[in-house]
């Protein structure tokens, strides 16, 4: 394997405007592949926006949703990764042949899709069909798997994707400042955003503290450790719908050490080198090599009845 330059982004979508949030994503694209990026990866729906799904109903959300990989976000992905030589990852809603719907994460490059990923654990609107499978694919000579957002946090999917093989997760988000039973959580007051600029302090207070970053920090650096491999977060900045979003798309490598955050209070990317040394330098690689699943296979497989679907914000 050889180092890869690799971009995570941010930025400000608009709900349903796919134009626009197509340009945002080919601008910063362009930019990295400037910096030398040979990979960006974008937020979860960025293509389509994400909070405001949860007031459309079936047939609005099967206008709003593309067949892949024949509907037109993945077209211009593909146009803008031919333009810039970089591989993109960007999330949109899906809809199939039977009119179900999916909440789908792909990677393209200039030939076209590379891999399809659709989230296991999906809410936002009740019409969405859980995903039923893991992905791992190869892109640029590393091996590569695809999370979204409450996948991650279920650790078995985590744990599961590694052992197929995955050095890299992308792992696409819209979360933080939101309402949550755990201390220090909530919205952040829009008005922060506005006078983001005038008062750069407060929204920083609000967007660092449990209510977003820290609260980040008590699980992903984690993710990446438990599993040695590199985990790649992205998350909006911004008013998304109603609800703003602060953010902090960081790449971390094997050693849950961030090597790569944006911290400007606008649309940004942040750019990491990969090497694969630290695939087996990590100690995550070691503890995978120690495990005992003749102890415990048979407890972590023994029948349950997952909850089918997150109660969230309706």
């Amino acid at each position: 394997m050889k180092n890869l330059q690799i971009a995570t982004a941010q930025f400000e979508n608009r709900s349903g405007d796919k134009s626009y949030n197509l340009s945002m994503i080919r601008n910063l694209t362009k930019k990295a592949a400037a910096d030398g990026a040979d990979v960006i990866a974008f937020h979860e729906c960025s293509i389509t926006g994400y909070t405001f799904a949860r007031h459309l109903d079936k047939e609005q959300m099967l206008k709003l949703a593309e067949f892949i990989p024949d509907g037109p976000g993945i077209k211009a992905l593909t146009e803008i990764a031919q333009e810039t030589g970089v591989a993109i990852l960007a999330g949109l809603f899906e809809k199939d042949a039977d009119n179900k719907l999916y909440k789908a994460y792909v990677c393209v490059n200039g030939n076209g899709l590379v891999a399809k990923y659709r989230k296991l654990h999906p809410f936002i609107n009740p019409y969405l069909t859980p995903g039923d499978g893991y992905v791992v694919f190869d892109l640029l000579g590393w091996k590569c798997g695809i999370l979204i957002c409450y996948d991650n946090n279920v650790i078995e999917n985590v744990r599961a994707t590694a052992l197929l093989g995955a050095d890299i997760i992308f792992m696409p988000h819209v979360t933080m400042c939101t309402p949550s039973t755990r201390p220090g959580a909530g919205f952040v007051d829009p008005r922060l955003w506005e006078r983001r600029h005038e008062d750069p302090t407060s929204l920083r207070q609000e967007f660092d503290g449990l209510k977003g970053r820290a609260w980040l920090m008590k699980w992903l650096p984690a993710r990446a450790y438990d599993n040695a491999i590199y985990a790649v977060f992205s998350n909006p900045i911004g008013m998304d719908d109603d609800q703003l979003k602060n953010g902090c798309s960081m790449i971390l490598d094997p050693f849950g050490d961030i090597i790569a955050e944006c911290r400007r209070l606008d649309n940004d990317y942040a750019i990491a080198l990969i090497t694969p040394e630290k695939l087996q330098q990590a100690g995550g690689y070691r503890y995978r090599r120690a495990r005992r699943p003749d102890l415990y296979g048979d407890i972590l497989a023994q029948p349950h009845v997952p909850e089918q679907k997150v109660v969230w914000m309706k």
